[in-house]
């Protein structure tokens, strides 16, 4: 009995230890212009959920990130049906409590989302002073000591054919013009000047995952090509594979990364172009200044899994 209360002991010292020295890890990882970000939510506190939000407070105290992008799924499993729907307070409201959380979060709709009502999502906006959702696509910039970061969220669940053709649990999905956001899409990113672009949707163009491969393709044929030809785009981000992944291919200058989920992760294993996998929860840190782009891979208790730098 007393070894086993030493041993307990002993890990409590090493973990107060660790988390004394976290504050000043943390404060390094701040640039110019500091982001988070967070997607596949919504599980009422439950599988990480809470203790990641906790984190995130926490360790935005030190980092002071200007919003949190929000890369869909917020809820599972069928969305919202009103913007007074419980759920906005057990999976969002309640969870993300912490004051330094009280900040812009950035929304992009995940394939969730279409399962319930969407212009609930979007009208949201009106109700959460934080809750910032434009459109169902739209583009924001940052700018802070003369660096600026363009932030373009893609609404992807409409440009991929498995959600178009599935009617009855994806109504909103075949409703959209995907055609229009694709130019749209194109025409933000002809007249983008900033230091750094990076294009956010909930799908990835490249991940290794048990999904339907279709998904993948549809992303590659609809939305690859354009940020390819533009060659400004400089990450891809997105979630819905419940994992950490930095994918990057030769003769190609986009970082695609795979942002882990926030609630309920999932095991990972390397494809071609895995420069980096990792199956634990948690979330991403962005920082940038006029001369480096950096993006840290935060796992539940705080420590940097991964880090993507860019360089100017």
């Amino acid at each position: 009995m007393k070894r086993m209360i030493l041993f307990a002991l002993t890990i409590l010292c090493i973990s107060v230890g660790v988390r004394a020295q976290a504050p000043e890890v943390w404060s390094s990882l701040k640039k110019d212009v500091n982001f988070f970000m967070a997607n596949d939510l919504g599980r009422n506190g439950y599988y990480d959920q809470k203790a990641i939000a906790e984190l995130m407070g926490v360790m935005a105290e030190e980092i002071e990130p200007e919003c949190v992008i929000a890369a869909g799924d917020t809820h599972h499993f069928d969305g919202v049906q009103s913007v007074s729907d419980p759920l906005w307070m057990t999976n969002y409201e309640l969870i993300y409590s912490h004051p330094e959380l009280m900040i812009d979060w950035l929304p992009a709709f995940g394939n969730h989302e279409y399962r319930g009502n969407t212009q609930a999502v979007l009208d949201y906006s009106q109700v959460s002073r934080r809750w910032n959702m434009p459109g169902r696509y739209y583009t924001k910039v940052y700018e802070e000591d003369g660096t600026t970061v363009r932030f373009i969220i893609l609404d992807t669940t409409p440009l991929i054919q498995k959600y178009r053709h599935d009617k009855e649990k994806y109504p909103d999905a075949c409703e959209q013009d995907k055609y229009a956001q694709l130019h749209w899409l194109d025409s933000v990113l002809c007249k983008a000047k900033e230091d750094w672009v990076l294009v956010v949707g909930h799908h990835p163009i490249y991940a290794e995952t048990s999904k339907n491969m279709s998904e993948r393709v549809c992303m590659q044929n609809e939305v690859n090509g354009i940020l390819l030809e533009r060659d400004n785009v400089d990450m891809y981000l997105c979630g819905h594979i419940h994992n950490f992944q930095h994918i990057r291919h030769e003769n190609n200058t986009i970082d695609y990364i795979v942002n882990s989920s926030a609630s309920l992760s999932r095991p990972v294993k390397q494809i071609a172009g895995t420069h980096f996998c990792s199956s634990e929860p948690g979330f991403s840190v962005i920082a940038a200044n006029k001369k480096e782009l950096s993006l840290y891979m935060i796992d539940k208790n705080g420590n940097v899994l991964h880090t993507v730098n860019k360089h100017k």
